[in-house]
């Protein structure tokens, strides 16, 4: 079972009914790119992506932060880094 899964069966459960304004040509393409057998499988998928792309943008973040505040200090042997 993937992450999203259960990601998915968890929000089934608390399910809202809302009317959206969507272009039906990109809503078919997401569908499609996403592997979704409907419409509103596509959109939670969707959703589910934006949240994890927004999550794993934070976590680098901090990683990098982290490595900043470390001190280390990164010596260019080749020569590249300032081209």
């Amino acid at each position: 079972m993937m992450i999203g899964e259960n990601l998915m069966a968890t929000a089934k459960s608390r399910t809202i009914h809302k009317h959206f304004r969507l272009d039906p040509i990109r809503l078919k393409r997401a569908q499609q790119v996403l592997d979704a057998k409907t419409e509103t499988e596509a959109v939670e998928r969707a959703l589910d992506l934006a949240i994890s792309e927004h999550e794993r943008r934070r976590l680098t973040a901090e990683a990098s932060q982290r490595f900043l505040k470390s001190g280390i200090v990164i010596r260019d042997v080749f020569g590249s880094i300032g081209q």
